[in-house]
C-alpha cells in the first residue's frame, strides 16, 4: 500500500513540475487539475501544459492572438477562460481535439470577429461568453453552430443585429424576428433574458419594445432565369437574364462553371434583377451559367445551358445518273397508246418528285 502511495506522490511531483512559468497548478490529487496563468508579462500561449488540466484559466495577459490548435494536447480540458486579455484574432481551427470542453469564455478582449465555425470541434460546449469585446455583428450562419448551447453572452459590444441580450442598440427587422421566432418556440435554448428591450435603429419602429415591434419576415431567394436553355450562332450577341424574389433584397451573382469562378454581380444594392452580356459568341462561351441569389435567409441558384452553333461548308451535291425503265413485258402485241388518265398523270409526276435531287439541308451545326 505504502509504494502505491509513494508513487501517486512522485508522479503528483513530476506534474507539478512540468507546470508552465509564470502558472499556477494544482497538484491534481483531491481534484481535478487546474492551471491558472495571470502574469501581465506573458506574451504567447504557454507550452508544456499537463495534458490532464481540468480547466485553463489565461487571465490579464498581454496574449494578442489564439493560434492554430493552440490546446490540441488538453483533449479532458472543460472549462477554458481566456478573459481580459489583449486577443484581437482567434483561428478558426483553435480549438481542434477539445471535445470535453464545456466553457468557454473571451470576455474583455479585442475580438472584432468570431471564428463560429470553430465551434465543431466542441461539440460538448454549453456556455459561450465574448462580452466586453468589438464584435459588430452576429453573422447569419452562426445559429448552425450553436445548437448545444445553453448561455451566449454578447453583451456590451458593438453589434446591432440578431443579439439577444442588453446594451446593444437593437435593429429591428426581419433578421432580428428570426431570433424572437426562435426564443418563443418550446424548448428553444435561446432566451430573451430582457422583456424590455427597445428598438433603437429600425424606421418606424424606432422607441418600441421589441416585443410590441411588428417584425417581417425574410424570405429566402427564389431565382427564376428568363431561359433554361439558350441557343445562339457562332459570332453573334446573347443577353442572358435572371430574376430573383425574396426578403431582404437578394445579391445576384453569375457564375459560370467551367471558367471564373465570379463574372458578374449585381450592377447595385437592391436589384431584383441581373443580366450577363456575351458579345461575338465562340466555343469557349458555351457551358453552364448559374445565376445566383444570396440573403441572409440562404441561398438559391438556377441553371442556364448555352449552346453555340457553328455554320458548316457544304460540298456539291453529285447529278444521279437517269435511270432508264425497261418494261418486263414483250413488245410484241403491245396495244396501241391511249390518253392517260389523271390518276397515272399524278403517279408519273410523283416519281419525278421521289426520283429527284434532295434540296439542300440546314446549314448549321449544334455544338
Amino acid at each position: 500500500m505504502f509504494p502505491l502511495v509513494l508513487l501517486q506522490i512522485l508522479q503528483s511531483a513530476v506534474m507539478t513540475r512540468s507546470c508552465p512559468a509564470l502558472c499556477v497548478c494544482s497538484s491534481g490529487l483531491t481534484e481535478p487539475r487546474s492551471v491558472q496563468c495571470s502574469d501581465s508579462g506573458m506574451s504567447a500561449l504557454p507550452v508544456n501544459l499537463p495534458a490532464d488540466s481540468v480547466k485553463l484559466r489565461l487571465e490579464k495577459t498581454s496574449i494578442s492572438r489564439v493560434p492554430r490548435a493552440a490546446f490540441y494536447n488538453l483533449s479532458e480540458l472543460r472549462f477554458l477562460w481566456l478573459t481580459y486579455n489583449s486577443i484581437t484574432s482567434v483561428h478558426p481551427s483553435s480549438f481542434v481535439n477539445l471535445k470535453a470542453l464545456r466553457e468557454l469564455r473571451l470576455d474583455g478582449n479585442l475580438l472584432t470577429a468570431f471564428p463560429w465555425e470553430g465551434l465543431r470541434d466542441m461539440p460538448r460546449l454549453q456556455t459561450l461568453g465574448l462580452h466586453n469585446n468589438r464584435l459588430s455583428s452576429l453573422p447569419a450562419h452562426a445559429a448552425l453552430f450553436l445548437p448545444n448551447i445553453t448561455y451566449l453572452d454578447l453583451s456590451s459590444n458593438r453589434t446591432t443585429r440578431r443579439t439577444s441580450l442588453h446594451d446593444n442598440p437593437w435593429m429591428c427587422d426581419c433578421q432580428i424576428s428570426m431570433l424572437t421566432s426562435l426564443s418563443m418556440s418550446l424548448g428553444s435554448p435561446v432566451v430573451l433574458m430582457d422583456q424590455l428591450l427597445m428598438c433603437s435603429r429600425s424606421v418606424g419602429q424606432s422607441g418600441l419594445m421589441l416585443t410590441q415591434a411588428e417584425l417581417s419576415r425574410c424570405m429566402r431567394p427564389s431565382v427564376q432565369p428568363a431561359a433554361t436553355r439558350v441557343s445562339s450562332l457562332l459570332g453573334s450577341n446573347v443577353i442572358l437574364r435572371c430574376d430573383a424574389s425574396g426578403y431582404p433584397t437578394p445579391t445576384l451573382t453569375w457564375i459560370k462553371t467551367s471558367a471564373y469562378p465570379v463574372m458578374q454581380e449585381s450592377p447595385r444594392v437592391g436589384v431584383r434583377w441581373s443580366i450577363i452580356s456575351l458579345n461575338s459568341l465562340s466555343y469557349k462561351d458555351a457551358g453552364e451559367y448559374r445565376c445566383q441569389a444570396r440573403n441572409m435567409a440562404g441561398i438559391s441558384e438556377a441553371p442556364i445551358r448555352l449552346k453555340v452553333m457553328g455554320i458548316t461548308r457544304l460540298s456539291r451535291v453529285p447529278k444521279k445518273k437517269t435511270q432508264k425503265m425497261l418494261s418486263k413485258s414483250s413488245t410484241k402485241g403491245r396495244k396501241p397508246p391511249r390518253t392517260p388518265s389523271t390518276s397515272s398523270i399524278k403517279g408519273k409526276e410523283s416519281q419525278k418528285i421521289t426520283n429527284a435531287p434532295p434540296f439542300l439541308q440546314n446549314n448549321t451545326q449544334e455544338v
